[in-house]
């Protein structure tokens, strides 16, 4: 490995937000394995036809908004990378918006998976979020779901669901980060949801390097220059502080 990189780009999962309290998905600790079911609620045509789906869904995001997650150690180490000039860009599989509270620039923040910062009816209106839970709250459980204030059709989040295609400007714009990289972090994903997964081999088919810092094995190890299981809190700001002394990827 080179001791300096010019052009890091940052591939981040669900794992670089647990230290601000954001459960991940697919850990042996994650949502899907303490509560299998929940996994229906952000399935597009489950959202779109059941109630209870989407009564659940609802009461998820106000229970995350509730917690207030604030942006960690791993989010704020991807600032001082791009505070130093390296790092081109964040690719995000996240929706919870902690890498522009971090203070990455928006502009740099590619959210393949969408945001639930806002949600949009099928007419096109959109509101924050936030607006909307607190209808839910004031719903309670047995009242009729929020509605769009302006058609009376279903608000949707827009997060990319189970069932939902990526949208192709974004995706676009984040594999040519991959490909045009000589360093891409790969940070608290499984790796195993395709296609963003994949920026791993565009990247490293391109001649960069591949970092992964996960704390569970991934489809994409074996490609990888260096693989890190420490604590992400601790292992991004190490490697960060690294690439900025242009002492390159050490191990641990």
């Amino acid at each position: 490995m080179p001791d300096t990189y010019q052009r890091v780009v940052a591939l981040t999962g669900a794992g670089i937000s647990t230290d601000s309290g954001v459960p991940d998905f697919r850990s042996p600790d994650g949502v899907w394995a303490r509560d299998p079911g929940a996994v229906r609620s952000v399935t597009r045509k489950a959202f779109l036809t059941d109630p209870t789906a989407r009564r659940r869904f609802w009461d998820m995001c106000a229970d995350a908004y509730d917690h207030a997650p604030a942006p960690n150690a791993a989010h704020r180490a991807l600032v001082d990378l791009e505070h130093a000039g390296l790092l081109r860009g964040v690719v995000t599989q996240n929706v919870d918006g902690l890498h522009q509270a971090a203070g990455s620039t928006p502009a740099t923040v590619l959210e393949v998976h969408g945001t639930v910062a806002t949600t949009r009816c099928v007419c096109g209106h959109r509101r924050p979020t936030p607006e909307v839970l607190a209808l839910v709250r004031r719903a309670g459980p047995s009242r009729p779901e929020p509605a769009c204030r302006d058609c009376g059709g279903l608000l949707v989040p827009d997060a990319v669901f189970f069932g939902d295609h990526l949208d192709r400007a974004v995706f676009g714009h984040a594999t040519a980060l991959a490909r045009g990289c000589d360093l891409l972090l790969a940070v608290g994903s499984s790796l195993v949801v395709e296609p963003a997964a994949g920026l791993c081999a565009a990247a490293v088919e391109s001649g960069a390097d591949l970092v992964v810092v996960n704390a569970h094995p991934t489809p994409y190890d074996d490609l990888a220059t260096a693989v890190v299981r420490e604590p992400i809190g601790t292992a991004l700001p190490r490697l960060a502080a690294d690439l900025i002394a242009g002492r390159g990827v050490r191990p641990a």
